[in-house]
């Protein structure tokens, strides 16, 4: 087979991937590489176009290692273009990866050259990849603490502020082009952006210009979004029926696109809302839906969900039996998926409806689990220390020299285990062995000698000379060991799978090296630390998250503002009809925004061109 056939080969698997089928289009692509090529612009294609597939199906491991390829090889041609879409598309893969600082390194390189090249398009999706890395650092770095729109740390709002900047580059940059698509993503992902630095008016602002561009599009999709995001803005500015008719209208749209779990999403946030409305049987209504989708999808954690919110508002109704049953159906949930938070609230809540029915606590109420039995053992058996402590003190006499000296003896043994030993090559150099001829002494003046002295004594010259020979093999021994440590750390030649002819790539790469590149300067070695230091982070331990849920949750948003209908009905069930003041709105677990989806084409704004056209404009 020669490159003709490796080139339809990939042309099949690009016109499968854009069907859709990426699984299929990786195959026709794999087999294109075990066909081969001399063209490096058809094989710098196929390593782009697979990168892309492995990335749409999650497997970025593999899509890292075929970017880097494409970058390989768009270097060898000195294709500056190649390099900065090359550096995107890594960019964008160590972003979903969680490697944040490596990510903002490939999208600057992005940046950079595609300003140095005036290629608006490009330095518009480089923009747009910066701000999508920043968003998604601060989204991740603000798990950690306070989780409510406005009031995250310094650090998760550095990010944000920074997202905030290239998103608004970004649109002026696609104004400036009138591209009306673009400037809706960017105007989706500012309002995004600034709903999480608290600023829900500008917000609003720019979800409602969202709105306008996707209804000019006619996307479907993207108006879905767009009043989902509005209604969360409006629940925080305490306009709760105008965040209802947003999240009626997102219902109303996931029908129209049959989206279900988006469908039992809207259900669930306008429970919610008619809960702070007071409207309780609009929010049963509305449970229920949700309460049907996920148990038709098998959704435990939002079963669970579902149930403790129409355990809370029958129990607001005065519909005490129905709450308890509910109840009881939240705590079985609970414990199947492992949720202890659901656990707790649930004993709580049925503590609470079984007082006020006059009915005795039931055995869940009382009984302690058995982690809680577990601890409480193990504290009984440390309460017999003090005896233990007193017993060695009567039996036995030790002093505290015998003691330090023990302990000395102990912790000797562990630094020795801890030692390296020296291991002496005597054949550093791969040499054939040689058969060493045994030293056959002699016998001379009565002594036995090996080396000719006589009278069995050493002469000055003869101790230098053995001196010598010590010194001699031991820095030969130690330029063995570091030039092993040497050979460990040297670089291998690029292996470019599907390239027929190897050693003329490896001669163009030799030759490209020592034309006129220049010296690496402060800013390439400033990137470097800065993608150096975030290695040591990846070797940190998290901290164990018991309480966190492995479970997914298709038909719950992954933050919602339960938490505001938590705080709102704090108090004993008789007091849930209390005046809530609005600045509780302000003060709780916010509705995840929607985020805006990536351009259509390529793997994401920094995707190359498709192969036919690549290839055409390559021939031209």
């Amino acid at each position: 087979m020669d490159s003709s056939t490796c080139l339809e080969l990939a042309l099949e698997g690009e016109r499968l991937c854009k069907a859709g089928d990426c699984r299929a289009g990786v195959a026709f692509f794999e087999a294109a590489i075990q066909t081969g090529t001399d063209d490096l612009r058809t094989l710098s294609a196929i390593y782009s176009q697979l990168g892309n597939a492995y990335f749409y199906l999650g497997e970025y491991d593999k899509a890292m290692e075929f970017h880097k390829l494409d970058l390989t090889v768009a270097r060898t041609m000195g294709d500056r273009l190649g390099v900065a879409k090359a550096s995107g598309n890594l960019g964008n893969t160590l972003k979903v990866m969680g490697k944040f600082k490596e990510a903002i390194c490939c999208c600057e390189r992005h940046l950079s050259i595609s300003q140095e090249l005036e290629d608006k398009v490009g330095e518009g999706r480089a923009l747009y990849n910066l701000g999508n890395v920043y968003h998604a650092q601060g989204k991740h770095l603000g798990r950690i603490g306070p989780q409510e729109p406005g009031g995250f740390s310094d650090e998760v709002k550095h990010c944000l502020q920074k997202a905030v900047e290239y998103y608004a580059a970004n649109l002026r940059l696609m104004e400036e082009l009138s591209d009306r698509s673009a400037q809706g993503r960017a105007c989706g992902n500012l309002g995004n952006t600034h709903y999480l630095l608290g600023n829900f008016t500008q917000a609003i602002g720019y979800h409602n210009e969202r709105l306008t561009i996707a209804k000019e599009f006619g996307d479907k999709a993207a108006e879905r979004r767009a009043h989902s995001n509005l209604g969360n803005a409006h629940i925080f500015l305490g306009e709760f029926e105008t965040a209802a008719e947003h999240y009626k209208k997102t219902l109303q749209l996931a029908q129209e696109l049959s989206d279900r779990a988006v469908e039992a999403q809207a259900c669930y946030s306008l429970g919610n809302t008619y809960t702070l409305l007071r409207d309780y049987p609009m929010a049963i209504h509305y449970h229920l839906r949700h309460l049907a989708i996920a148990q038709e999808l098998n959704d435990k954690v939002g079963e669970g969900r579902a149930c403790w919110s129409l355990g809370n508002a029958y129990s607001a109704t005065n519909a005490h039996e129905k709450a308890l049953q509910y109840a009881n159906r939240h705590l079985d949930i609970s414990k199947e998926i492992g949720d202890k938070t659901g656990q707790a609230a649930a004993q709580m809540n049925l503590t609470d409806i079984r007082k006020v029915l006059g009915l005795p606590p039931t055995t869940n109420d009382t009984s302690e689990s058995a982690d809680d039995a577990k601890s409480r053992t193990r504290r009984k058996s440390m309460e017999n220390m003090d005896l233990l402590k007193t017993s060695v003190n009567e039996e036995s006499s030790m002093d505290e020299d015998s003691f330090f000296e023990l302990l000395s003896r102990f912790q000797s043994k562990r630094m020795d285990d801890q030692r390296c030993t020296l291991s002496i090559d005597s054949n550093k150099e791969n040499q054939p062995e040689q058969v060493h001829q045994p030293v056959v002494p002699r016998r001379e003046g009565g002594s036995v000698s090996s080396t000719g002295s006589t009278n069995g004594t050493t002469t000055p010259s003869d101790s230098g000379a053995n001196n010598c020979g010590v010194l001699e093999e031991l820095m030969e021994s130690i330029a063995g060991m570091q030039s092993r440590r040497m050979d460990e750390q040297r670089a291998s030649l690029p292996q470019l799978p599907g390239l027929n002819n190897q050693h003329a790539i490896l001669q163009r790469l030799s030759v490209a090296a020592s034309d006129s590149t220049p010296l690496p300067d402060d800013n390439f070695f400033d990137m470097l630390m800065r993608c150096q230091g975030s290695r040591i982070e990846d070797q940190r331990s998290s901290l164990p998250n018991e309480g966190h849920l492995t479970h997914s949750a298709p038909t719950v948003p992954d933050d919602d503002f339960f938490s505001l209908i938590m705080r709102f009905q704090s108090g004993r069930l008789e007091d849930q009809r209390s005046t809530m003041p609005l600045e509780a709105t302000r003060n709780s677990t916010h509705p995840t925004a929607d985020e805006e989806e990536a351009p259509a084409n390529g793997q994401s704004t920094g995707a190359k061109d498709g192969l036919v056209s690549r290839l055409v404009k390559g021939r031209k």
